[in-house]
């Protein structure tokens, strides 16, 4: 077929929430009943106008540069209702043509009373999360492209060509998981041959429509980090895209490959009937070494050049990624300007940030600015350099008088890391901390929460008075300790073992520490999306990072002095506040850790010194910035894992050390969260029904344990015979000398009635379990 013009400059996806967090209110709006259907309806579409018409408005008014990347919830959720990818036990949702409605679909997102919803975790080596496909050898897979054809033509009659987004077929069956039903031995991936006419399906529908460009995004071949090796997963490429090829009616295909580089990749897409082909050249390389064949093959396509960074926020090196776009011509039949990723990972618009030092936002460009940046690149190709040498100058300027700002690089900081020791980095002995532990007087199984109870409307209303001085500081002071004190009762009226403060003072788990120490800034709306319509707002580390005095002492040893049980200490790990900011970039990620981790230990020895005789250190992602290249990995979970020690190997060996993990797939980091050396390890396992004890009866973990026994990603409140199921498995793996029990994760975003009862379920399931071993 003859394709179309591809157009000179595109980005890969874009934020759907809204710039004022629009599709979250309206979801959450449409769960509470407080709209209907057709209100929700009309605020989706509503909002993707509005986001057609901004990214017109900021140059991508070619036919097809404006991708349809919008999803109610997940995108990989929204591929696997089109190609009828549900699961059997989620049946009772899909009408009799197979399709799920919207209700249907929130169910397989969050559950219902008496079936937990689709598993949920990190999507590649971001901090987004995808919910899991379930596939099994009798998935009826079916083409259902209503939604996609319904948006295609709301974009067509407002006048616009959009270019529909899917996940590809091969990256969504290497992210899913084998269904309960299915075989043993049975993975996803075998279900290829079976899908593939689904999405060819789809395809012809979407040309019917009038769509001119279709976008199969398949990150798998850029990770070296999935369950299929890399080999496979080219060879199932080469199969998928031979066949969609071959297709007699589709739309001309761009296959984007984001989050690195493709390595041999580049030469099986170039050998498929594709007409485009998009390289992520931010984190991965220029093509180089390819034969004769491939470059036969690539001067009959488009090469998208993904040389805008769609993961982080700085304004970048223009020039250079002009230089490497440039020194792609002549490779391909044509070429095109691209964000290495879809811009769902950063803010909207830096536009938006009134408060935000202006010397400090002359560096950044959130995804209106990176819009921006692909269409002045696009010009550049098409005209020439000269065309665009005032902006190529402008951003250049900007990096020199970053790199000189003062507090970018602190002579105090950096004289305290190169001072650093081996000793600096190591505890004693974990078996010798076990005995000096013993005076905790912990029972068997002891009972805990990860650390954040529900955030009240009433806490959020008291933060925005403080901010806009409506409230002084005595007064939030009061209302703070009041709901610490509510708290800690509640919790000694359940009976759990060990307290937390509830954490009711932070807005948020990174950012309450980013405004207290030196060295970051945050912002006003720069909410991007993390799971449904949960939103983050990365705070922003541009220079060396010190603390300038005691960030949560105050809040802990009030709550010990309300009660005679233990309480833990809270903290965020260094990783995670890497992984949950915009992180600079202008020196390696190691160094920037260990600043933050030198900042911890300074916090660790000041809550020892105020009585806190447990603390935990969060690092829930951990596992999120594992690079996708086996090659690179060492080197991060060598600094990763050396961050935390630094944190935490001041503490006294009767202190007890806690860390927290989420959706980190434990088996694949053993290794390094063994070697984080934290006296209790909790992590995420309700959703995927303790597939995690598994892995830790393989391995032989020898520390605490907390196997998560309640989703709190979810409103359903799990049974006491539930949890206890849970609880019997972990017991059957792991000693029970060495089990806690917890929930998955923080509190936070659940309400009170349904935290109360899960927790006393929780607590009832712990108790039933200690009794019968009890009695064994």
């Amino acid at each position: 077929m003859t394709a179309p013009a591809f157009p000179a400059g595109t980005i890969l996806g874009y934020p759907r929430i809204g710039r004022r967090r629009e599709l979250k209110r309206a979801v959450e709006a449409y769960w509470a009943g407080r709209i209907d259907r057709t209100e929700l309806e009309r605020r989706t579409a509503e909002l993707r106008s509005a986001t057609r018409a901004r990214l017109i408005e900021l140059g991508l008014g070619d036919d097809s540069a404006i991708p349809d990347s919008f999803a109610a919830y997940d995108q990989v959720l929204d591929t696997a209702l089109a190609v009828g990818a549900v699961p059997e036990r989620f049946a009772h949702v899909r009408a009799a043509d197979g399709s799920v409605d919207v209700d249907g679909e929130f169910v397989l997102a969050r559950g219902e009373a008496g079936q937990p919803p689709l598993e949920m975790t990190k999507w590649f080596d971001t901090n987004y999360h995808y919910l899991v496909p379930e596939i099994a050898p009798g998935t009826a897979f079916a083409a259902h492209s209503e939604r996609l054809v319904t948006r295609f033509a709301e974009a067509l009659a407002e006048g616009s060509i959009t270019r529909p987004v899917l996940v590809g077929p091969v990256t969504l069956l290497a992210l899913a998981k084998p269904a309960t039903e299915a075989p043993v031995g049975f993975r996803p991936l075998d279900a290829l041959e079976r899908l593939l006419p689904v999405y060819a399906e789809l395809l012809a529908h979407l040309a019917e429509a009038g769509a001119e460009w279709v976008q199969l995004d398949e990150p798998a071949l850029a990770s070296e980090s999935l369950d299929e090796s890399p080999a496979r997963l080219r060879e199932a490429a080469a199969r998928a895209y031979a066949v969609l090829g071959a297709a007699e009616r589709r739309p001309a295909l761009f296959v984007a490959t984001p989050y690195g580089g493709i390595g041999e990749g580049v030469a099986v897409l170039a050998a498929t009937p594709v007409e485009a082909i998009g390289l992520d050249l931010v984190r991965g390389e220029l093509p180089s070494g390819l034969d004769d064949a491939t470059r036969a093959a690539l001067a009959g396509k488009t090469l998208v050049a993904g040389v805008v960074d769609g993961r982080n926020i700085w304004r970048g090196d223009l020039a250079a990624a002009f230089d490497r776009a440039v020194a792609l011509e002549g490779l391909a039949g044509s070429l095109a300007i691209a964000s290495s990723t879809s811009l769902q990972h950063v803010p909207h618009d830096l536009a938006d940030e009134q408060r935000l030092d202006p010397r400090l936002a002359s560096w950044l460009a959130f995804a209106d600015q990176k819009v921006a940046q692909v269409a002045t690149l696009a010009r550049g190709l098409a005209h020439g350099r000269q065309a665009i040498e005032s902006e190529l100058a402008d951003a250049s300027a900007a990096l020199v008088d970053r790199a000189g700002a003062p507090g970018v690089r602190v002579p105090a900081v950096r004289e305290r890391l190169a001072a650093l020791s081996d000793a600096d980095f190591a505890r004693v002995d974990y078996d010798a901390r076990v005995e000096a532990q013993l005076d905790l007087g912990l029972p068997e199984l002891p009972t805990t929460t990860i650390g954040s109870f529900p955030q009240t409307g009433e806490l959020r209303r008291a933060r925005a008075a403080l901010a806009s001085g409506e409230l002084d500081d005595a007064g939030y002071r009061a209302i703070i300790e009041q709901e610490i004190e509510r708290v800690v009762r509640l919790q000694e009226e359940l009976g759990l073992d060990v307290l937390v403060h509830g954490e009711p003072e932070r807005n948020d788990m990174v950012q309450y520490f980013a405004e207290l120490l030196d060295g970051f800034a945050v912002t006003e709306h720069g909410w991007v999306q993390s799971y449904g319509s949960r939103c983050t707002r990365p705070s922003i580390l541009w220079g060396d990072v010190s603390r300038p005095a005691p960030m949560t002492v105050g809040w802990s040893a009030y709550a010990q002095s309300l009660t005679q049980r233990h309480l833990k200490g809270m903290l965020t790990g260094p990783v995670t506040i890497l992984a949950w900011s915009f992180v600079r970039d202008d020196q390696p990620l190691g160094d920037t850790a260990r600043q933050v981790g030198l900042a911890l230990r300074d916090e660790v020895a000041d809550l020892e010194a105020a009585g806190i005789r447990i603390i935990q250190v969060d690092e829930p992602a951990l596992r999120e910035l594992l690079p996708l290249r086996r090659a690179e990995q060492p080197a991060y979970l060598d600094w990763s894992v050396g961050a935390f020690r630094l944190a935490t190997a001041g503490a006294a060996p009767a202190t007890q050390v806690h860390t927290h993990l989420c959706y980190s797939e434990f088996g694949v980091v053993i290794d390094a969260i063994r070697g984080l050396d934290a006296d209790v390890t909790s992590i995420e396992a309700a959703r995927s029904r303790m597939e995690v004890v598994e892995d830790l009866g393989r391995s032989g973990f020898d520390h605490g344990v907390g196997p998560g026994v309640y989703d709190i990603h979810s409103p359903r409140v799990p049974g006491e015979d539930e949890v206890r199921e849970l609880l019997e498995r972990a017991v059957a793996e792991v000693p029970a000398s060495r089990l806690w029990v917890n929930p998955d994760c923080g509190l936070k975003t659940r309400g009170y009635d349904e935290t109360v009862a899960s927790l006393t379920h929780l607590v009832g399931a712990a108790r039933s379990v200690r009794e019968s071993l009890a009695r064994a």
